[in-house]
């Protein structure tokens, strides 16, 4: 009977044994099974956010090319609306030029005209008054015709451009000969000069010349001008270039034109406005003390 009561305990302790067994290890299966479902999900998040990461940098990286492609389209745009600005200034700069010189052209032209029609009239005059006087007559017409070629040669010789500070001038001079006709038209002052290179200026009308180099070969020079106690360098300027500047109580405009270059020199001209001051009042005026 004992025997029989210890054998069922210990058949009860077996069983129950074997269900704590059995509990535990399903307690450490599910144990492992949710260990591994963590680090299952983990790994999967890390993975998932890496991907993330890498395709917002991609798309960083794309906006930023973008941006610097319309930066240098930006700038393109700029440099060629500034390129296109200049041009457009510049055209009108000659237009305006272009302008000027045959408005220029054009007045004397007409001014031509008049004279021939002046001497057409004369003619005409002459031929009413001396009849069949042949002889007068045909000295008077072979003066027209000399008139007339003499007037068409003016036009050949004499020009107008634009001077050094972009204005226009009036119609330059290219030797003494032209000098000569234009001094006969009396439009303004001339004051013809022989410069030497010199260390010491030269009066030349109410303003001084000082010729610092010359080049014969290329036909170009530097000089300074001294006008109103102040020096005006005109450098590496080129012959018949009318060099332009300003100077008295009104400020006037005047031309210096230098039409031969030498080795050691140069000679041209100094032309003022009709109401210049003239040397002699100047120094008449210094010597009163006005």
């Amino acid at each position: 009977m004992d025997y029989q009561n210890e054998a069922d305990r210990s058949a009860h302790e077996d069983a129950a044994f074997s269900r704590i067994s059995r509990t535990v290890s399903m307690k450490l299966v599910g144990t492992l099974l949710a260990a591994v479902y963590v680090c299952g999900s983990g790994f999967y998040a890390y993975q998932l956010n890496t991907r993330v990461a890498q395709a917002e940098q991609s798309q960083k990286t794309m906006l930023d090319a973008i941006e610097n492609r319309n930066s240098a389209i930006a700038n393109q745009v700029e440099t060629t609306e500034s390129n296109l600005k200049q041009s457009t200034a510049a055209l009108r700069r000659s237009q305006r030029q272009i302008a000027a010189r045959s408005n220029a052209l054009r007045k004397q032209v007409n001014e031509t005209a008049k004279e021939l029609e002046e001497s057409q009239r004369l003619l005409a005059s002459m031929s009413n008054d001396l009849g069949g006087v042949k002889t007068d007559l045909s000295g008077a017409r072979s003066d027209i015709s000399s008139t007339r070629s003499d007037l068409e040669a003016t036009k050949k010789r004499l020009d107008s451009t634009i001077g050094d500070l972009g204005l226009q001038s009036g119609l330059i001079a290219h030797t003494r000969d032209d000098l000569e006709l234009l001094k006969h038209r009396g439009d303004r002052n001339y004051y013809e000069f022989t410069l030497a290179k010199s260390k010491h200026p030269t009066p030349v009308g109410t303003v001084s010349l000082q010729l610092k180099k010359v080049n014969a070969r290329k036909g170009s020079f530097t000089m300074n001008v001294i006008a109103d106690d102040h020096v005006i360098e005109k450098k590496d300027r080129n012959v018949a270039e009318p060099l332009q500047f300003y100077t008295g109580r009104d400020h006037m405009l005047y031309e210096v034109v230098v039409f031969t270059a030498n080795k050691k020199s140069v000679s041209g001209y100094l032309a003022t406005p009709k109401n210049a001051p003239q040397p002699g009042a100047i120094r008449d005026r210094e010597q009163s003390g006005e």
